[in-house]
């Protein structure tokens, strides 16, 4: 069957910064994006359905009778069974969302209404991502290890807990580290690398050819998305891929964008004086909203950077393409394309972006194509109002 992962609108305006880029489907929680997951789970390669100036890049593949996913709605075993039993002119509701249909979405209102009531993880805020990465993480480690066996671990590794939920893909490189799986799994992509001296608490992931740098702790449940480096502390945090935090400074409660790059000793507060519940600026309501959350650190859009002894402060949210730097506590809410610091901002130019990206994108072997300049040029457009 044809499987197409829809944005929800609502959802969408939830996700962004991280939207702004890219559909709700290529969120990454847990080991992979949610739409790796649903390719793993369903054997297939799902096509997304999301705004127009994203579709260049994330294209729709349409046939009749496709089943259309909501792309926020992460696939376990129940839903699977269910969803591949569904039937043309059929949709499926949880607590009055719609997470899936069969048919054309000008048939969903004449759809028959089926109600799912078994639980899911459905990510529907920017915070879910980092709240409900652990439970997400054990899933994938389960998913992408079942009947595979680890490459073997260094005798030079000291493991706490159980070794066999520490998994080394092909290429995977660990040594004279500690490794503690008390509290969940421990995974290593493809080339990846944890160096000497450094400390990790599982749930843990670390995508294909990243890097953990000496001496750094990590506590999870964090995911280390693929081609990136970190090191210092990092706390219940979620890098997409392709960012850097490589030099020391704490991260907690996060979640960075790709591209995106912290300078030395950056650090986030993940945690008010006054142990309230930390507010965090929405784009959908255009306003700072209570998470309920007392933990909530940085939120950074794709291609934003910090200079170095950057600090942001508790809910932190900063969009697509913004460079921070200087002394001082900057706002709580950086628009995008945004350059500048704690005494203000100027707009940062999509030539100057343009420029360094292509630098960027040639380190790691790729090419700053059409498409994402495209992108990047909407983005600068639809947050115009942001910067005034």
């Amino acid at each position: 069957m044809n499987v197409i992962l829809f944005d929800e609108q609502e959802n969408r305006k939830n996700l962004l910064p991280f939207t702004f880029t890219r559909p709700v489907a290529d969120i990454r929680v847990g080991i992979l994006t949610i739409k790796q997951k649903w390719d793993t789970w369903l054997n297939t390669t799902c096509s997304y359905s999301t705004e127009d100036y994203l579709s260049g890049k994330f294209n729709t593949v349409h046939e009749n009778n496709s089943l259309y996913i909501n792309a926020g709605v992460c696939p376990d075993e129940t839903l699977i069974k269910t969803l591949t039993a569904i039937l043309p002119g059929q949709k499926f509701m949880h607590q009055d969302k719609l997470i899936a249909y069969c048919g054309s979405p000008e048939n969903i209102a004449g759809s028959e209404q089926i109600e799912y009531t078994r639980a899911l993880v459905i990510i529907n805020n920017v915070w879910d991502i980092f709240q409900k990465n652990g439970e997400a993480l054990i899933a994938d480690f389960e998913l992408l290890t079942k009947n595979k066996i680890s490459q073997p671990l260094s005798k030079t590794v000291t493991v706490i807990g159980n070794a066999n939920l520490i998994f080394l893909e092909e290429g995977a490189i660990a040594e004279a580290c500690i490794l503690n799986t008390t509290s969940g799994p421990i995974y290593l992509g493809e080339d990846s690398e944890v160096m000497e001296g450094s400390a990790i608490r599982g749930p843990f992931a670390l995508g294909e050819h990243s890097a953990v740098k000496l001496n750094s702790k990590i506590y999870g449940p964090t995911t280390v998305g693929p081609h990136s480096k970190v090191g210092g502390e990092i706390n219940n945090s979620v890098i997409f891929g392709f960012t850097n935090k490589a030099h020391d400074g704490f991260l907690g409660n996060s979640v960075l964008g790709e591209w995106c790059n912290l300078g030395a000793d950056t650090n986030n507060s993940n945690l008010k004086n006054n142990y309230g519940n930390v507010k965090l600026f929405n784009y959908n309501q255009n306003k700072s909203i209570d998470t309920g959350l007392q933990f909530c650190g940085l939120i950074m859009g794709d291609y934003s950077k910090s200079g170095i002894n950057t600090m942001f402060n508790t809910g932190t949210v900063v969009g697509v393409a913004a460079n921070i730097y200087g002394g001082g506590f900057p706002p709580t809410h950086i628009p995008s394309f945004s350059w500048g610091g704690e005494n203000g901002f100027e707009i940062y130019k999509q030539e100057k972006l343009f420029e360094t990206s292509e630098k960027v994108f040639q380190r790691r072997g790729l090419t700053f194509d059409e498409k994402e300049k495209d992108i990047l040029n909407s983005v600068f457009k639809l947050t115009a109002d942001h910067r005034k």
